[in-house]
């Protein structure tokens, strides 16, 4: 039998560790453990939502179509008016095209977004108005056969739909084909208010609704010819993200209103069962959908007031190392500093535009409480530690670049040993009796030579000059090799000087989203934030980190929490 040296050309190597950074598909054996160990990607088991970037208008009853990072928002209303607003989506920012040329509510779509189709809905009235895209305009086209509002539908193209149902119980369903709607077979249980419906005109699904009988978990399978009831839904109920899949075996059903509160179960249609996987962050109704049940998105709707949140979808299997929504702080800031991890973090100092402040507030992995203040207001502060044991040091208070130190508690903050020389834009890494100091400003305004080399180590105590930066900078972590994205006012978090991430910051002409790892040796480039952002506020590891945004195009109070690492290593039992 071939050995590995036979089929791929080298021996495989013993290490009495795990060897420095493996890469994805290397092999090498554990000589202390005696087993044989590679690595994978380490990928999600279950699905999980991100935020993406906000629409420009705020409404519900709005439908989509198209993919994640290629979708139409379509219509809407915001009780009233009724909208005939088009935004396009390219997987980070909404841009409003051209209009529709009837403005209605609870209509159906189908296509891409540079070919789609708009039908029926809501105009004052129930309404058979069919309209197509093809990328820059809106034509009107033939009706419907029966008017209705509250359907759902799908379809791949602009010449290839399926309008299925509508309000209060109607169960006709009709197929278009670029020119002219066809009936054909009814569904089995007629409704309106769907959770969902996804497909082509071949191969569809539709799920949950409502009639006079009330909120249902059906759901009916289209084969081509007829429909079936394949198995409910779990959680059942109306008004959810519609066009979130491509065929009867790829659907999600991602909130909607249960009959008695809005929602935010999802759940993943295989074809067979309906799996329930990670939550929509927010309970949400009347929302838009585009994608498949592995990469989606969802849209506007009511929570329950109207929002332009936007959320986006990776299903189980996907790359670990994503950021997710967080709570929003108490006091929107930016330039702030943080210690801690995504689920037990302490925020602290910044600037609110108009004042430096002192405040201090602790996170618990889902929300933010105030706790007591630094003794100095300050800015551009850096710190490092646990939410219960926490270092802060440096920064500013106009005019001033601070050399202060202070340590926390759980409780309060002390005044320690000050930093040897006073900055501000500078960034940290260790706990509140081991850390290091790093770069930074040392004159206000940020004019030549103001960028600073610096490196102090803390021992609890006191602060002692060490080996310089090799390149000065400000508001940035690490050392040795340079980043892949120069920039200024970034984020960052580490354990230690040897493992650090580095994310979000200014680099000419705006902000940026790039992720960077640091392995004590080289920068490599992760998953971006989903939000470009700089002045960021953040703390943990570089499995485990949470940031606060900082500022977008003015303060923010959103935040972002980092987990994971994009492989793993998987062990091969060879007793």
């Amino acid at each position: 039998m071939a050995d590995y040296k036979t089929i791929h050309g080298t021996v495989v190597k013993s290490y009495t560790t795990d060897p420095d950074n493996p890469i994805e598909g290397q092999v090498w054996y554990d000589k202390t453990n005696k087993v044989l160990q590679y690595q994978i990607p380490n990928v999600t088991t279950d699905g999980a939502w991100r935020t993406g970037g906000s629409m420009n208008t705020a409404r519900r009853r709005l439908v989509g179509a198209g993919i994640q990072t290629a979708a139409l928002a379509i219509s809407g209303t915001a009780d009233p008016p009724l909208y005939a607003q088009v935004e396009s989506y390219d997987g980070s920012t909404w841009t409003e095209i051209a209009d529709v040329n009837t403005a209605r509510e609870e209509l159906a779509a189908a296509g891409t977004y540079t070919a789609a189709v708009a039908f029926g809905g809501k105009a004052g009235s129930a309404t058979g108005v069919t309209e197509m895209w093809d990328g820059s305009s809106w034509t009107e086209v033939a009706d419907l056969n029966t008017s209705r509002q509250e359907l759902t539908g799908d379809g791949a193209t602009n010449t290839a739909a399926i309008a299925i149902g509508g309000a209060t119980d109607k169960a006709v369903v009709e197929t278009w084909n670029g020119t002219s709607w066809t009936e054909i077979a009814d569904l089995n249980t007629g409704r309106g208010s769907f959770r969902g419906g996804a497909g082509i005109t071949t191969s569809a699904l539709a799920f949950g609704g409502n009639n006079p009988g009330g909120y249902k978990s059906i759901n009916e399978s289209w084969n081509g010819t007829a429909w079936s009831e394949v198995a409910d839904l779990n959680t059942g109920g109306g008004y959810g993200a519609q066009t979130i899949g491509n065929s009867n075996t790829n659907a999600l059903a991602c909130g909607g209103y249960t009959g008695t509160a809005d929602t935010a179960n999802t759940e993943t249609w295989n074809g067979t069962s309906w799996t329930e996987t990670g939550n929509i962050p927010t309970s949400t109704a009347n929302n838009g959908g585009a994608g498949t049940n592995t990469v989606g998105l969802s849209f506007a709707g009511r929570t329950p007031s109207l929002t332009t949140a936007a959320y986006e979808f990776a299903g189980a299997g996907a790359n670990i190392g994503a950021w997710s929504t967080g709570g929003n702080l108490n006091t929107a800031r930016a330039s702030t500093a943080a210690a801690g991890d995504a689920t037990a973090a302490l925020v602290f100092g910044g600037y609110t535009d108009t004042a430096t402040v002192a405040n201090a507030e602790s996170y618990d992995g889902s929300n933010f409480t105030e706790v007591g203040d630094l003794n100095n207001a300050r800015e551009f502060i850096a710190g490092c530690g646990t939410s219960t044991a926490a270092l802060g040091f440096g920064g500013g208070n106009s005019p001033s670049q601070l050399a202060n130190t202070e340590t926390w508690d759980g409780s309060s903050w002390t005044e320690v040993g000050d930093l040897n020389t006073g900055r501000r834009q500078l960034w940290g890494a260790g706990t509140n009796t081991n850390a290091l100091a790093f770069g930074g400003e040392t004159s206000p305004g940020g004019g030549p030579g103001a960028s600073s080399t610096l490196s102090e180590t803390w021992n609890g105590s006191s602060w002692t000059e060490g080996g310089d930066l090799n390149t000065a900078r400000r508001e940035a972590g690490g050392g040795g090799n340079d980043l892949n994205t120069g920039r200024d006012r970034l984020g960052g978090s580490g354990a230690n000087a040897g493992a650090i991430l580095a994310f979000g910051g200014e680099a000419s002409p705006g902000n940026v989203a790039n992720t960077e790892d640091w392995n004590g040796n080289n920068w490599t480039e992760v998953g971006d934030l989903n939000t470009a952002a700089n002045f960021l506020g953040s703390h943990g590891t570089i499995t485990n980190t949470i940031a606060a945004l900082g500022q977008i195009s003015s303060v923010t109070n959103k935040t972002e929490e980092w987990s994971g690492s994009s492989t793993a290593i998987k062990t091969v039992d060879t007793d």
